[in-house]
Parts: C-alpha cells; structure tokens; sequence
C-alpha cells in the first residue's frame, strides 16, 4: 500500500511538473512571436530607409550627370567666366564625392556635411549660373540649354521629394525603435539598430531653385 501511494504522487508529481512545463511553453510561444516580429517589424522599417536613400542617391546622380553637358553647353554659348564653370565643376566632383553608408546615418556631423557638399552645388554654383545666364540671349534661345534646364528642374524637384520621403520612413523607423517592445527587442539583440538622423537641409534647398529660360 505504502508503495502504490509513492507511486501515486511520483505520477501526480510529474504530471505537475509536465502541466506546468506545458503552460509555460504555451505562454512562451505567444511572446516569442512576438518578440519575432517586432524584429522583424525594426529590420522592414530599416530597410526601407535604406531603400529611400537609394532613391534619393539615384536622383542626386542624374542631377550631377547634367552638369558636364550643362558647362559644356554655356561654355559654348556665352563667353562665361572659365572660375565660375571651374567652381560648378568642383562642387560637382565634392558632392558625388562624399557617399553615406552604415553607422554614418547616425551621425550627425556626417549627415551635416552631405546636406553643406549638395547645397553647395544645387544653392549655390548652379543657382548662381542660372541667374547670370539670364544676361546671353543667345544661349536662352538654345534649344540644347533650354532641354537641359528643363531635366534640371525635373531633378531638383525630384531630389526634394526623395528627401521628403526619406525622412517619413526614418520617422517610421525611429517610432518604432523607440517604442517599449522596440526598445526591449533592441536591447534583447545586442541593440543592433541606432536612430536615424533626419535630413535637415538649408532653407533655401527646401525649394527646388527656379529655373527660367
């Protein structure tokens, strides 16, 4: 009798110990998947900063492959000053120059020092092109130049957009980072994401400058 009942509660007492087992793996489960995919949720959001920023890359790059044809065109055109055209050559080369990846996009001082080399160019050489171009109207009246100015101010508006939208995903991103689950999973992983740094550009690059011909 003594043994059935040692039986007895080895079998109640493992049939606990499964029971609970049990109820912890089921309340387990449930927060892991979740802690899965609030990961999950901080990799899309960073990715699709990177995506972003990609784009944003692809219309500085169309904007800095019309200056050769631009320079080249006044040149032949109007009798310009060769410094000014030499400085519009080199805040070209300074702007396609200086190139962000990784750890740069939570730097501030790097982000500042993209912002300066691409309102160098767009704000200033270029802008102070167009304005001075306006006294040869011969070179108005190229159709060459007028194509020209017309894809520039396609770009410019372009790039303002791609800014815009760049800084709606890191909002996106860095909203969730901050949250309570984003911020425990971050920690959890070995804090593997940073906030993003917002681009903040001059005041005058919040505006695509006017081009008229």
């Amino acid at each position: 009798m003594r043994s059935s009942t040692k039986l007895s509660a080895k079998l109640l007492f493992t049939f606990f110990v499964g029971l609970v087992g049990l109820l912890g793996l089921v309340a387990f489960v449930p927060g892991c998947n979740r802690a899965i995919a609030g990961y999950d949720e901080l990799v899309t959001k960073d990715q699709n900063c990177e995506a972003k920023w990609a784009d944003y890359e692809a219309d500085l790059q169309r904007r800095a492959d019309l200056v050769p044809n631009l320079v080249a065109t006044v040149k032949a055109s109007a009798k310009y000053e060769e410094g000014t055209l030499t400085k519009i050559t080199q805040a070209r080369a300074e702007a396609t120059s200086i190139k962000l990846t990784g750890e740069d996009f939570t730097d501030p001082d790097k982000m500042k020092k993209f912002q300066e080399a691409q309102d160098k160019l767009s704000h200033g050489s270029l802008s102070r092109l167009l304005i001075a171009n306006e006294n040869y109207p011969k070179l108005q009246a190229s159709a060459q130049y007028s194509d020209l100015m017309k894809q520039l101010e396609g770009s410019e508006n372009r790039i303002l957009r791609s800014r815009q939208q760049y800084n709606e995903a890191v909002r996106a991103f860095n909203t969730e980072l901050g949250k309570v689950q984003g911020v425990a999973i971050n920690k959890a992983t070995g804090k593997p994401f940073k906030n993003r740094v917002y681009f903040s550009a001059s005041p005058e690059s919040q505006a695509a400058p006017k081009v008229s011909f």
